[in-house]
């Protein structure tokens, strides 16, 4: 039986913790979420479709992984997606998915990894979450996103139960930098019992 990373993914605390963990799990990552019914990717992308019906508009899925993200943003129907993540194991998981227009590696320890970006929007699927990227990314994809850019991105019930991240939110939200435009409470990994919020949030 293949070593199991899931159970221990909510318990890293560095950058570096998080990428040498998610870089050992890369070769079992899909087949381990998928035994829990991994159902975010998929309602992230509908939810962004829903907003953002347009086949050819760019979409950059930051923290793609292996391309999970990246295979349920093309079910949807966009058919523009670059992808970028820290770890090199996950990125090679991802181009042989064939979804993707471009792949980039990314530097888990800088702050600001992405240059301001000509996305109309950003998807960060099971990304900015506990064991995953900090509070502080939202706040840097919301940055780099164009006036009427939109992110898509969700909150596991272990990250919403952290109001460091769900105040960056609310912090947006309420200084009218930004507007709601989806939100919803669903499955995320249903063999877990585990559920998140989807959101769709628009740069003011």
């Amino acid at each position: 039986m293949s070593e199991k990373f899931l159970k221990n993914t909510y318990d890293l605390n560095t950058p570096q913790e998080t990428q040498a963990h998610y870089q050992k799990w890369a070769a079992s990552y899909e087949d381990e979420v998928a035994e829990h019914g991994y159902a975010t990717p998929g309602r992230v992308a509908e939810a962004l479709w829903s907003k953002l019906p347009q086949p050819d508009t760019p979409i950059l899925d930051y923290g793609c992984g292996t391309g999970l993200s990246g295979v349920a943003l093309h079910k949807v129907g966009y058919r523009a997606i670059d992808g970028v993540d820290p770890t090199p194991e996950m990125l090679k998981g991802a181009a042989a998915k064939g979804v993707y227009r471009n792949l980039a590696a990314i530097d888990i320890t800088d702050p600001n990894p992405l240059e301001t970006v000509a996305y109309k929007a950003i998807a960060a699927i099971g990304v900015i979450g506990a064991g995953a990227a900090p509070p502080q990314t939202f706040d840097m994809l919301m940055k780099v996103l164009p006036k009427g850019g939109l992110l898509a991105f969700s909150f596991n019930d272990h990250t919403l139960d952290d109001p460091g991240y769900t105040g960056r939110l609310n912090e947006w939200l309420d200084m009218g930098a930004a507007r709601l435009l989806f939100r919803e409470h669903g499955p995320h990994l249903p063999g877990l019992d585990l559920k998140s919020d989807v959101y769709i949030v628009e740069k003011t």
